[in-house]
């Protein structure tokens, strides 16, 4: 199989509007149960792995139940990434879908001007998820805020630990703080920008390397990142992945990377592709 994961948008809506986030100024929309059913057979000889995350909160997705179920059919495993503000409604639900892998839950979206529940509260209900899902499902707690708004961090720290006592274990990727469950730490990082700076074009990016993404209306975009579709290189309810990857603009990108640089505008406007940069 080509690639470790494809990132599979099934909702660019989400319920906050979190200040790391650049959000979409994409039309909203839903990913129907019949186009996810016709995309699945797709994907399913280059992945085994598919994420619900691109732009969207994917748990505020009113068919993810099926969704889950019929990437299972297909042989999938699936990981959700979520602020986990709709943890506690959908727990059973999650802990009972053979398909669902791993969570991971966003903790730096405290930054949210838009949360309604307490804070407390929001870490009381994502910390019982995954004391319930120990040893059943991988369940990341992540802060990807640092340089940013992480003033708060030591108090997440502090409330984690009621849930999961120390001693933890620190390892390479994250500290395991229960049988399946971590936390891990990641560096703000400022989004890919058709209107920002110049970058160092020098880069060996993943994109179109072991990932690509499919936004809700099916178009194939080369990661994760691109989240106004700025990179369109064909659309997947239309055509077969083979044929948009054998694009010339989809070839051009992918022998970019693997020669460490980047040819699309977007690419070398990447804030986070700069961590792969060659000096």
């Amino acid at each position: 199989m080509r690639f470790q994961k494809i990132y599979l948008e099934i909702s660019n809506i989400c319920n906050l509007k979190c200040e790391f986030c650049p959000g979409t100024k994409r039309t909203t929309k839903r990913m129907t149960v019949e186009e996810f059913s016709a995309v699945l057979p797709k994907l399913r000889p280059y992945t085994e792995f598919l994420y619900f995350h691109l732009m969207g909160e994917p748990l505020a997705h009113p068919d993810l139940a099926e969704f889950l179920k019929l990437a299972g059919d297909h042989g999938f495993k699936v990981i959700l990434t979520t602020n986990g503000t709709l943890l506690k409604r959908n727990q059973a639900m999650l802990l009972n879908a053979p398909a669902l892998h791993k969570v991971n839950i966003s903790l730096h979206s405290f930054e949210a001007n838009d949360i309604t529940i307490p804070f407390e509260q929001y870490l009381d209900e994502c910390f019982q998820f995954g004391k319930d899902a120990e040893g059943k499902k991988i369940v990341v707690y992540r802060f990807w805020n640092q340089g940013g708004a992480d003033q708060r961090n030591q108090d997440i720290f502090d409330h984690m630990k009621r849930y999961f006592p120390e001693p933890w274990k620190e390892g390479r990727r994250g500290t395991t703080i229960g049988q399946k469950l971590f936390w891990e730490f990641g560096e703000k990082f400022d989004w890919p920008d058709l209107d920002a700076p110049l970058m160092n074009p020098n880069i060996a990016c993943y994109g179109l390397r072991d990932q690509l993404g499919i936004l809700c209306d099916g178009t194939v975009v080369p990661c994760c990142l691109d989240h106004e579709g700025d990179i369109p290189l064909g659309n997947i309810f239309t055509q077969t992945l083979d044929e948009i990857l054998s694009s010339p603009r989809a070839t051009a990108i992918y022998d970019g990377f693997m020669n460490c640089r980047a040819v699309e505008p977007l690419c070398q406007r990447c804030g986070y592709a700069q961590r792969f940069a060659k000096k």
